[in-house]
Order: C-alpha cells, then structure tokens, then sequence
C-alpha cells in the first residue's frame, strides 16, 4: 500500500520489518500516536525537543477542523500522553500565532475570557505541506511498505 493511501486508511498496514502497524483514525494526528503506541515509545520531559513539531501540527490539524482554545487543546493531548504544562502550551500556541499560522481572539466563558484560536490561511498551508513531510518521514521510519 502506497504511504499516501496508509495514512488516509484506517486498519493495518505492514512494516518491512513484518510487523503490522494499525490505525484507528484517519487523521494525521492519531497516526502519529498509534506510531509511538506501536512502538513503546514514550514521551519524557527529556524528549520535548523531539516532539515538539508534533504537538504543533496536531494543534494545527485540530484548529484547521474549528476553533480551539487552551484548556480543550490541553485535555485533547493529555488523551494521547502527551502532558503539557501552562507554560509551555500557551508558548507554543503564541508561537503559532506569530508566525502566521493561527489567530486568536477573546470570547466569554461565563464569567472568565477565552482565547479562541483559529487557522489562518498561511497556516492551512504550512499543514498542508507538513502532512506531506511527515508522510515521507514516517514511512521511512516505521518501514511502511510502498516508501520509495
């Protein structure tokens, strides 16, 4: 099977090593994690520079469905292991916005304001092209069969 197609399919797709890798989500974001699921790896203070590109696609991915905000994106990560601290969250969602790829505004919660965070067009784009890198990469890191 072709990358392209294994990372829009949901099922099992085979390694050259053998091994079988599953997918239970069409999305991007959820590959990312059946990868690390599948392959025991886990996600240490130690290893944010690692990760970190990853967390930020897959805030892009869930802001280019809809409107996002900080404590939804928290719980929505805390899901798939991934455990963000305030101070490091909101650095990287204020990074995103500088660079274009998100904006934000304020609306009321209640009593409190929330800072809603949407795609841009410029970031649509960096998405877009990072799905495609990320393809690549990930088919020649788990040895999806059908990588050239």
């Amino acid at each position: 099977m072709p990358v392209a197609n294994a990372f829009k399919a949901s099922g099992s797709i085979a390694t050259k090593q053998g091994r079988f890798l599953h997918i239970t989500q069409r999305t991007l974001c959820e590959v990312t994690v059946a990868c690390y699921v599948k392959y025991g790896a886990t996600m240490k203070v130690d290893d944010k520079s690692l990760y970190s590109g990853l967390i930020r696609l897959h805030i892009l991915h869930h802001a280019s469905e809809g409107p996002v905000y900080g404590t939804w994106i928290s719980e929505d990560l805390a899901r798939h292991g991934y455990s963000l601290s305030a101070g490091t969250l909101y650095p990287i969602l204020h990074g995103l916005e500088q660079r274009g790829y998100v904006s934000s505004h304020f609306e009321r919660n209640g009593k409190s304001l929330r800072r809603i965070y949407k795609i841009t067009l410029e970031g649509r784009k960096a998405l877009r092209s990072a799905r495609r890198r990320v393809e690549e990469l990930f088919g020649e890191l788990f040895g999806i069969v059908g990588h050239q």
